[in-house]
């Protein structure tokens, strides 16, 4: 899926966004995440053994919320992203995106590097989108 432009200079202006996993009993899970969107897709990178890595092993669909809060709610702006996650363990898609993390997030290196094997790349494909504030 395409998102419009003005939803791509959101996701990728903004630094945080908040991604919704389940558990097997389909208990929600709701934690924020530093995120980059490259090729279509956004990503963030989390610890291996982590709760939201553990849901989405078990079940890859996800939402992320990336938004604007001001004062001013006329200008309240944001995107609702639904779709599939995966995994990734190391390789070159990791590398590319542990470097545009680090490029983003210059506290990255020093304060939670991305090394393998005790951290992962999440790869969000989005299915569906809805926004608001954004025309």
């Amino acid at each position: 899926m395409r998102l419009r432009k003005a939803l791509v200079r959101l996701v990728e202006r903004e630094r945080v966004c908040r991604v919704a996993t389940v558990d097997p009993s389909g208990m929600p899970h709701v934690v924020p995440v530093c995120h980059v969107w490259d090729g279509g897709k956004l990503y963030f990178a989390a610890d291996a053994k982590s709760r939201k890595v553990r849901h989405l092993r078990a079940n890859p669909k996800v939402a992320v919320v990336v938004d604007v809060y001001v004062e001013d709610w006329t200008r309240l702006a944001g995107v609702v992203l639904w779709g599939t996650a995966r995994v990734i363990r190391g390789g070159p898609v990791f590398r590319r995106i542990r470097t545009r993390l680090y490029q983003k997030y210059p506290q990255y290196p020093e304060e939670a590097a991305i090394e393998v094997p005790d951290t992962v790349v999440v790869e969000v494909t989005p299915t569906r989108a809805a926004s608001w504030g954004l025309d």
